[in-house]
């Protein structure tokens, strides 16, 4: 039986959410009185508790399904974000302008838009005869929910986001007098909300849905998950296997991150729940306080590419590409490995020129104790491999992964561990899992389970109470990223209502080829034709875009942001459509750790009392993995899996070639290979890591000539460093 929580357990929880709220800006809730704060986590709660109900029930009709996330989500940002920051951090006292601690006015606000956002559904079954031509009543409620949507967008993630929204309405607005190619006929005030609000291409589109329906989920199950012990496993078992090596607290960092982030698609959450281990581990054994840092938010950036939970672009990535949830899953397993082992390459490195240890024997914990007491911790990750590999809908494998942690949760007797796990293997074997859902045995198993749980014992009662907390803040980590979605829903119906995409990918494009001839005069005639040098220039503006969008952008939006203009450039220039998604998704994530805006450092940094800027500087260089990786699985599809040409000695060329040019680029960084190197060294190794990390056999073995002189020189040297002394 799993003891309750002890005091350093939850002081440790404390801490980590403190410190997710001060770095997250989307987690950064206001101080509020007793009474509004029951009030809140009720609405929270209820939130939580009508995802998971309709993820194995069955979603609701579309516009009321998005309706009503949608006027949670909205009405509680009003309730828990200050208008003004100044007073985000005030316990504000009760009175008659502000009933329990909260201006009427954001009360009346939070009515107002859980108002507008039900309209539609409301309207739905005549919207038919209303697109097109709405009334006065659409026009009003549609200018409310747009004005409020701005508003609370910009309380809970920030103004660049509004800021762009609010410019694709004045482009739509002002269409006559935009300059040459971005000119057309423009649109009324009528019709934009008409578009924005009344049809599926707006507000109510894609971004939503999917935060709305696997989003939310996934998230809800990641946090129940960790809450359960899975998360401590993962960092137990990851302390077992590489806490004795050299440098072994940041190896910990790395396998532990990667572990945490197949349950986590939130770095921030994923640098602060492992950090809070390794950061001190790390710099008790010797790293300098910036480095560890680094290292720990570099390889928490990883969670959000790390199947199988990968924060909402991946959900987003099936929607737009209409391919299956594990087809996106086995697309991102290479280059997420490509990641990590760029990140261990240097630690591994840095640790060995420094002549940094291990931990010590005796606080390794014991790999046998850890597997017997906290095997039973896994079993809600495993049922919803099951149910997601078995053709299941993501959300119903959610629904029963969320199950397995409530089973997990308030009971750790063996038996009912394994007969969960058994009667779900026997509901997909006999095709009868959807109909076990609605089986009144199975519901009153789960509610008898928690009922016993919370009579039985004090402990009972505090395993019940957390998992209740656990729902409440799964919904918290939601409402950012659902205004956020909302919000991306204004510039993607601008898009289609304008077709300023196409528009912005033909001027990229132009701006990419005329680059390309420009360069293509310069370098030797042959070297590199001119529709590889366009898609190169394209590649790198599109990147930069991407990282310079996500110092201000939550990564879903950026996603979707640049899938919507810069996507449709890639796959003009020949680009597979999953290959140039995954491009733009690595980007945006690799935001997190860029300055001069890079959360997830300035998180470690925090907790490693280091200076932010160096830490960010330092994790993007122990990132840089990720950040070369995309151009290869463009130039070489055949990494990630699922693309129509693959091939297995392409697959093995292209992440061969990979493996070889990370290492090189590591020992560079590092300055460190079997030996130390000179700058000569470093210099020419640094640069044959970028050809032979070309996934193209020819280029490869040209890096590889161009290395072999640091090679040879780094195995003298090793050997005449080792050879005994002659007597």
């Amino acid at each position: 039986m799993r003891p309750a929580m002890s005091t350093a357990d939850t002081s440790a929880l404390i801490e980590n959410r403190s410190l997710e709220e001060k770095f997250d800006p989307e987690m950064r809730f206001r101080p509020l009185l007793p009474g509004t704060a029951w009030l809140v986590a009720g609405l929270l709660l209820a939130l939580s508790l009508f995802h998971y109900y309709t993820a194995g029930f069955g979603l609701l009709r579309e516009a009321t399904h998005r309706g009503i996330h949608m006027a949670f989500v909205l009405g509680l940002i009003f309730l828990v974000f200050s208008a003004f920051k100044a007073d985000q951090d005030k316990v504000i006292p009760s009175s008659l302008w502000r009933p329990g601690g909260i201006s009427i006015v954001d009360w009346l606000l939070a009515v107002a838009v859980a108002i507008a956002s039900l309209y539609v559904p409301w309207i739905f079954n005549d919207l038919a005869f209303r697109v097109g031509n709405p009334n006065l009543m659409d026009v009003a409620m549609g200018t409310t929910l747009i004005v409020l949507l701005l508003e609370a967008t910009r309380r809970s993630v920030g103004w660049p986001l509004p800021v762009i929204a609010i410019g694709m309405m004045l482009y739509a607005y002002f269409g006559p007098s935009m300059p040459g190619i971005l000119q057309h006929p423009g649109a009324s005030w009528s019709n934009i909300v008409n578009h924005l609000y009344l049809t599926s291409q707006g507000i109510y589109g894609i971004a939503l849905g999917v935060v709305a329906t696997y989003v939310f989920h996934y998230v809800l199950f990641g946090v129940l998950a960790t809450r359960v012990g899975l998360g401590k496993l993962f960092i137990d078992l990851a302390t077992c296997v590489a806490g004795r090596y050299a440098g072994g607290p940041a190896k910990v960092s790395i396998f532990g991150s990667a572990l945490f982030g197949m349950i986590s698609g939130s770095s921030i959450a994923n640098t602060v729940t492992v950090g809070s281990l390794t950061i001190p581990a790390m710099i008790r054994v010797g790293y300098k306080r910036h480095f560890a840092a680094a290292v720990e938010s570099a390889a928490s950036t990883g969670g959000q590419i790390t199947p199988p939970i990968m924060g909402a672009a991946a959900f987003l990535m099936v929607e737009f590409l209409n391919v299956s949830y594990q087809t996106v899953i086995l697309a991102a397993i290479v280059p997420a490995c490509m990641h990590f082992f760029g990140v261990f390459m240097q630690v591994h490195l840095e640790a060995k020129r420094e002549g940094l240890l291990g931990l010590p024997a005796e606080e390794l914990p014991n790999a046998r104790k850890v597997i017997r007491e906290g095997w039973q911790t896994v079993m809600p990750l495993a049922v919803l491999l099951m149910v997601l590999f078995s053709g299941f809908t993501p959300y119903l494998a959610a629904f029963w992964g969320i199950t397995a942690c409530i089973v997990v949760g308030v009971s750790r007797v063996p038996a009912v561990t394994l007969g969960f796990l058994a009667a779900i293997a026997i509901a997909i074997a006999t095709g009868m899992l959807t109909q076990l859902v609605f089986s009144l045995p199975a519901l009153l198993f789960v509610m008898g389970l928690m009922l016993y749980a919370f009579m039985k014992s004090d402990e009972g009662k505090a395993k019940v109470i957390d998992l209740i907390d656990a729902f409440v803040v799964g919904a918290k980590y939601a409402i950012g990223v659902g205004a956020a979605a909302a919000t991306v829903g204004i510039i993607v119906g601008v898009v289609t209502l304008t077709g300023v995409g196409f528009k912005i990918s033909f001027i990229v494009t132009s701006f990419a080829a005329q680059m390309a001839q420009i360069v293509g005069d310069i370098l030797p005639a042959g070297l590199m034709e001119g529709k590889a040098l366009t898609l190169l220039f394209t590649l790198a503006m599109t990147a930069i875009v991407c990282i310079l969008l996500g110092c201000g952008v939550p990564t879903t939006a950026n996603y979707i942001i640049m899938v919507t203009v810069a996507a449709p450039a890639l796959v003009m220039l020949g680009v597979q459509p999953i290959v140039a998604h995954f491009f733009v998704f690595y980007y945006g994530v690799l935001a997190d750790i860029t300055p001069p805006v890079a959360l997830a450092a300035y998180a470690g940094a925090s907790m490693a009392g280091a200076d932010p800027f160096k830490t960010g500087n330092t994790a993007f260089r122990l990132g840089l993995g990720k950040a070369l990786v995309p151009f290869v699985f463009v130039y070489g599809p055949a990494m990630l899996l699922v693309t129509p040409d693959f091939t297995w000695p392409s697959f093995f060329l292209v992440t061969g070639g990979a493996i070889a040019g990370i290492l090189c680029l590591s020992a560079a960084f590092a300055g460190y290979a079997l030996t130390e190197m000179r700058a000569w060294e470093r210099w020419l190794i640094g640069i044959a890591s970028l050809p032979i990390i070309a996934p193209d056999l020819t280029t490869t073995l040209v890096g590889l000539v161009l290395a072999s002189p640091v090679i040879l020189s780094q195995i003298i040297k090793a050997r005449t460093r080792t050879a005994p002394v002659p007597a």
